[in-house]
């Protein structure tokens, strides 16, 4: 049983489709990142997930339990921070997570308890008697946090918990989701910042105009090829390092695209490993003395855009299939 499973999902709004028959599967213990431009349909699908909208159509399932038929258990399972919460003013931070805390059922003790707990994962504490809605954009992310981790949920939904936050910020942020993914809670967590989602998550999901256009890992990603299926290589040679721009006007797959103090970068029409062994082993037989040649990788923003270029061609979207299920996950510090 998968910790997200969601069918067929569309969500239209009057006639406006945001959602436009999405299908994927998140398994349990592992950090999923949702990618996607504005109005591609992150929150719509998010906030179905934590019961506060409803489908047109499709199915949505928490833990094999449908999100429409039982909202209550469903909410039972979840943890929900949304991009933007509401503060409550001359509500001190102890005083907002007790008041939830009540809210969720929690009594005496076991109240104080897991306040108590909270407070500490998210370094809260020296924050106690702070009002709630002066807060800094950080410390107002780790008091969402702790607010939707008081029931100790097994699935933490996350939109945007990085938006507008500072560097410092970002990584202690970062670093509490690493925690949390290492004590085997399932992570859903829409965010702009490709690059630290790559570092933090097992698989990444991208959709565009409310469809799924890829789900994988970020290292198959940043090994891909571009739209037009090449590959960049950086090379380095002992000599002229303009000796490879003019080897490159010579061949008809090679593409010279930047020079370098020792070298420059070059593309190859493909990514087969073996063409660009001949690359090199033509390279030295022509006479070039290399002393570096290595494929590099693409950061996430640039395969992003490279599948959107794949489909403003008309060419297939890398394809999206459910993830084979991985029990648990090894923390990526």
């Amino acid at each position: 049983m998968s910790a997200l499973k969601i069918n067929n999902l569309y969500r239209y709004f009057g006639n406006l489709q945001a959602v436009n028959g999405v299908t994927f599967e998140i398994p349990h213990g592992s950090v999923c990142g949702f990618v996607g431009a504005n109005g591609a349909g992150k929150t719509t699908t998010m906030r179905i997930l934590a019961t506060l909208d409803y489908p047109t159509l499709g199915t949505a399932e928490v833990c094999g339990i449908n999100v429409v038929h039982h909202p209550s258990e469903v909410r039972r399972l979840i943890g929900w921070m949304p991009d933007h919460f509401g503060n409550y003013e001359h509500m001190t931070v102890l005083e907002y997570l007790d008041f939830y805390a009540r809210a969720l059922g929690y009594k005496g003790k076991e109240r104080r308890q897991r306040i108590q707990e909270v407070m500490d994962f998210t370094d809260l504490v020296p924050l106690a008697d702070r009002f709630s809605n002066k807060l800094s954009k950080g410390m107002t992310q780790r008091l969402g946090l702790g607010r939707a981790l008081l029931h100790d949920p097994q699935v933490l939904i996350m939109d945007e918990p990085a938006a507008g936050l500072d560097p410092k910020a970002r990584i202690e942020l970062k670093h509490l989701i690493r925690v949390l993914a290492k004590e085997g809670k399932t992570i859903f967590i829409s965010s702009h910042i490709l690059s630290e989602l790559g570092e933090m998550c097992d698989s990444l999901l991208f959709i565009n105009n409310g469809r799924i256009v890829h789900h994988g890992d970020a290292e198959t990603l940043r090994q891909g090829s571009d739209v037009m299926g090449g590959v960049l290589y950086d090379v380095q040679v002992d000599g002229r390092p303009d000796a490879i721009s003019d080897w490159c006007v010579l061949q008809q797959n090679v593409e010279f695209l930047e020079a370098r103090k020792l070298g420059g970068r070059i593309r190859i029409d493909t990514e087969d490993p073996a063409k660009a062994a001949d690359v090199l082993a033509r390279m030295v037989k022509d006479g070039l003395r290399i002393t570096e040649f290595h494929r590099e990788q693409r950061n996430l923003e640039d395969a992003f855009i490279d599948i959107l270029g794949r489909l403003d061609a008309g060419q297939p979207a890398v394809a999206p299939p459910p993830l084979p299920v991985v029990e648990g996950r090894e923390d990526k510090a």
